[in-house]
């Protein structure tokens, strides 16, 4: 594949602090997040495709990524037996769903995409076509859930996401899948209720304008935007971020540290609490972190270490993807079976 020029761009309004600003120093782009007093760059590496420039992060080849399969027993994600020192993790939220567009909230309301929805999970699958997956986690609400499937229609592995039925016995022994070569063009589904949307009480259905009205535009901010301060029988964002990134810890990490590659379709809330963690936010920065829906960011995960890579932008970009040589392997590898 020739090589290319990378394009390594910050999706605007993907993520987004109060201030912000791009820098470009000596080849290296970076995204510097500025807020009360807190100043921290996040390198991301530029230049050609198979070629990183002052990047830190180990060379391993494309073959180093296992694909996960569904075990016969239990459904469960099969750990690799070969370990990789580096892995791929994507967080997309969900794109619109019906309750956004009609303006409610929504929080734990089990409601499907819009139309609008649809096409954004299908945009934001074009931009992680040539990233590696082999575990899929999703919260258990549906609007995550389609996101995650429509996006990986646009993967060009063209494995098939299967949602893991282990709630008990019966559930596992029916979804049992008795091909070997099956499981291999799997990528196995998880859904977690620790992933869901921040539960918004008494709130969850009314209509955000009409509330505002009611309540005071003041008292609405502080219910929606507040850390610690929950809405009526509801949840703040501090008991999101506790249930979250203690599932993401105990189960997610695992995955990454095994070198299995990660996506995690889920919403607003819970992916701002995972980021918190990732980025080590404070309590004020993460208030003011935005999440555009459909909009992938990607980290690479390397000895315990989360670094940020921004937003993939499309995949005729074949630089965007060299942030690492394994990444440039995989597509590289990917390329080369369309060709032959």
């Amino acid at each position: 594949m020739a090589a290319a020029a990378a394009a390594l761009h910050q999706a605007i309004g993907s993520f987004r602090y109060s201030n912000s600003a791009l820098n470009q120093d000596n080849g290296i782009a970076s995204y510097r997040s500025i807020s009360k007093g807190v100043n921290r760059d996040f390198p991301l590496s530029k230049g050609r495709t198979g070629r990183s420039r002052k990047t830190n992060l180990t060379v391993t080849q494309a073959s180093d990524f296992q694909t996960a399969v569904l075990s016969p027993s239990n459904g469960k994600a099969v750990e690799s037996k070969k370990k990789s020192n580096e892995a791929a993790l994507i967080l997309i939220r969900h794109g619109e769903s019906l309750w956004n567009e009609k303006n409610l909230f929504t929080g734990c309301v089990d409601v499907p995409l819009t139309k609008k929805g649809v096409e954004e999970a299908v945009q934001a699958g074009k931009k992680i076509s040539n990233i590696p997956i082999d575990v899929i986690y999703t919260s258990s609400l549906i609007r995550a859930q389609m996101t995650a499937m429509l996006a990986m229609t646009q993967h060009r592995r063209q494995k098939v996401p299967i949602i893991v039925h282990t709630e008990n016995e019966q559930a596992s022994t029916w979804s049992r899948i008795f091909s070997e070569e099956t499981k291999k063009q799997c990528i196995p589904v998880i859904t977690a209720w620790q992933l869901n949307e921040r539960m918004y009480g008494e709130l969850q259905g009314l209509n955000k304008q009409e509330t505002a009205e009611r309540y005071g535009k003041e008292q609405v901010h502080e219910w929606r935007r507040s850390y610690d301060i929950p809405p009526p029988s509801g949840e703040s964002l501090e008991m999101c971020a506790e249930r979250a990134v203690a599932y993401f810890k105990q189960s997610i990490v695992p995955q990454l540290e095994s070198g299995k590659n990660v996506l995690i379709a889920a919403h607003g809330n819970s992916l701002r609490s995972i980021i918190m963690y990732l980025d080590n936010l404070t309590s004020q920065e993460v208030i003011s972190l935005e999440l555009s829906t459909g909009v992938p960011m990607l980290y690479i995960v390397k000895d315990g270490s989360f670094i940020r890579r921004g937003s993939p932008v499309a995949p005729e970009e074949p630089g965007v993807y060299a942030y690492t040589k394994s990444l440039a392997h995989y597509r590289q590898k990917l390329d080369d079976k369309v060709q032959s």
